[in-house]
């Protein structure tokens, strides 16, 4: 809000440095909370540190007090700063209130929608997720995934970097020939209409192909010889597949395509846009060809001669001592593949072909070693992108009856528990919404159930396992997400009466806030104010749980300020009109934190 003020006085800063020959670290510049008045800080240890390891005997704290007092100084006075402070190593700038106040709302209601959005930086960054194995149906855990991935996807996006979305599902393996064999044996032909039907469809017959072929306790021979003739043939089918069998790839393909039909749409239901689409089947042949390159460079060993596998002993590739990344096996005796193989052909037509420099992957926790494993192969390959790929782990989301198993057909389905929520906000908001037709009713209930469910998820540190309880997740009481939204409502209807409509924000007035600032008033502008900070951090680190905090505590000044500061029946006009600025200040923030969180914002509810 304050650069051309920052710009000048860091100018200052450097040509002090300069002409005196101080070694001047990077200046960071940190937010001050409001105290009676708002500014801005900056530290001198850094480059008080710096005069100490060129030679100079200095006492680091004294010398960054000294300088610290020394530029301030220097500065004098700049138009817009009320003072400045050098205290403890730190030099500290305030701004007179009422101009930062009106800067603040004046840059949101200038930027709208971009306000927060980050400089355009230099690298490209991809994110994979929503990324279920086929011929499954889409459960809560997916997600959970999806939810995490959308969200990280959007804050990267919006903090400057080139973002690509990429999904990768697992479309071959075991499990997906396990469901085409038993589709094809005892099913083809009886698949129901509706793509979410037949998607939930298939995944019955997966728990029930798996009953099939375990084995059981007092089995008889019969029992016995039938089980093991049926796993014979799910064999030869995926046999017939790896060889390229027409019959096979052709029920392959029409039975992916279904499930992949119900993905889509999920995914249209969320409003997530993937924008490169792998598949673990493309990428199969090519990681074998990999292997023999790892082989040759010498980073791989070839043990199949003696019957074993191909492995990277990557402790001691990496010179390391003690044991942390272990050996990793890249190639089965037999020559088939492993997930390990194929996420190394990805990751080398991410770099290459998609230009990537920042690669990140949103698989749960169990896959921590194999990414380790997987980062650390890259960077012996040679490729630098390795140390900035990163691994976003997320706990399990679990049943009060224990974990999820597609096998054994336990799962909460995702589109049963969007159906249930959207049932219960129409059940709870049929006196509340008043004459809205059924059709808009409808739309706003699936804003409102959808915005429960994500930020069920995005609440959580996204290491913590989720015990998935319907009426937790779509609990509208405390840290939720129509807690917020209902913020976004308030602050809209304040506005109509006021006869600014939703989308002429150009009607308010210029207005200063050349008043006495309630305390509402102040922490509802200082939570407006660390809207960009806090998308920086989130992206950052790569934690959408940040957003999350972020938005229950603006959307909860908003509230306290709604009830305790009046508005329309303000003591004056200037008053009434800079409270307005600061409410349209305030739904556009919390309609831009909402659309981070892939939440939407209703206009009532």
């Amino acid at each position: 809000m304050f650069q051309q003020e920052q710009q000048t006085i860091e100018a200052k800063i450097k040509d002090f440095c300069a002409q005196n020959e101080i070694p001047l670290a990077d200046l960071s510049w940190k937010p001050i909370p409001f105290s009676g008045e708002w500014g801005i800080s900056t530290s001198f240890f850094a480059t008080a540190a710096n005069e100490a390891r060129s030679g100079k005997k200095v006492a680091v704290p004294q010398r960054a007090q000294e300088i610290a007092e020394q530029i301030k100084g220097e500065i004098g006075s700049v138009q817009g700063i009320s003072h400045i402070e050098a205290v403890k190593g730190y030099l500290n700038l305030y701004f007179e209130t009422s101009e930062y106040a009106r800067r603040v709302v004046d840059e949101v209601l200038a930027s709208r929608e971009d306000f927060g959005r980050g400089a355009a930086k230099k690298e490209r960054v991809m994110v994979e997720y929503a990324q279920p194995n086929v011929l499954h149906s889409f459960h809560i855990g997916h997600y959970r995934n999806t939810i995490l991935g959308e969200a990280l996807a959007r804050l990267v996006e919006f903090a400057g970097y080139d973002t690509i979305r990429a999904s990768y599902p697992g479309d071959i393996g075991l499990g997906v020939i396990t469901i085409l064999w038993a589709y094809d044996k005892f099913y083809k032909g009886q698949e129901p209409e509706g793509v979410h039907e037949r998607g939930q469809w298939l995944l019955k017959i997966y728990a029930e192909a798996t009953a099939m072929l375990e084995p059981k306790e007092n089995e008889t021979p019969e029992e016995k010889a039938k089980r093991e003739a049926y796993d014979a043939e799910r064999r030869e089918m995926y046999h017939k597949w790896d060889v390229g069998d027409p019959y096979v790839r052709e029920l392959w393909r029409v039975t992916r395509e279904w499930s992949l039909e119900e993905l889509r749409a999920i995914l249209a239901m969320l409003d997530v846009k993937m924008d490169v689409w792998f598949y673990e089947s493309e990428v199969d042949e090519p990681s074998k060809a990999i292997v023999g390159e790892l082989i040759q460079r010498g980073i791989a060993e070839d043990e199949r001669p003696e019957g074993g596998p191909v492995i990277v002993k990557i402790d001691e590739k990496l010179g390391l001592t003690r044991e942390k990344y272990r050996t990793a096996v890249i190639l089965r005796s037999d020559n088939t593949s492993l997930y390990l193989t194929k996420d190394l052909a990805l990751a080398k037509v991410k770099f290459e072909q998609y230009k990537v420099d920042r690669s990140i992957y949103v698989v749960d926790t169990r896959q921590s070693l194999h990414f380790q494993q997987a980062f650390k192969i890259l960077e012996l390959w040679g490729f630098k992108q390795a140390e900035k790929c990163f691994h976003l782990a997320y706990g399990f989301v679990t049943l009060p009856e224990g974990a999820m198993s597609a096998r054994r057909g336990r799962v909460v389905l995702f589109k049963d528990v969007a159906d249930e929520a959207v049932r219960r906000v129409l059940a709870l908001e049929t006196e509340k919404i008043g004459n809205i037709p059924p059709g808009e009713r409808i739309q706003i209930a699936q804003q409102i159930g959808l915005g429960a469910l994500a930020y069920s998820m995005l609440s959580v540190d996204n290491t913590r396992d989720i015990v998935f309880d319907m009426d937790a997740a779509l609990s509208f009481d405390g840290r939720t997400g129509p807690y917020i939204q209902n913020a976004h409502v308030r602050a809209n209807s304040i506005l109509k009466k006021s006869n600014v409509e939703s989308g002429k924000l150009e009607d308010l007035r210029p207005a200063t806030f050349d008043y006495e600032l309630t305390p509402h008033e102040i922490e509802l502008i200082e939570q407006i104010s660390r809207f960009p900070a806090a998308v920086e951090q989130a992206a950052n680190e790569y934690r959408p749980l940040v957003m999350a905090a972020y938005a229950y505590d603006l959307a909860n000044a908003f509230h306290s300020f709604y009830h305790a500061v009046p508005v329309l029946q303000a003591d004056d006009t200037k008053t009434r009109e800079a409270r307005l600025r600061l409410v349209a200040a305030a739904k556009q923030v919390i309609a831009n934190a909402l659309r981070l969180l892939d939440i939407q914002a209703p206009e009532v509810m």
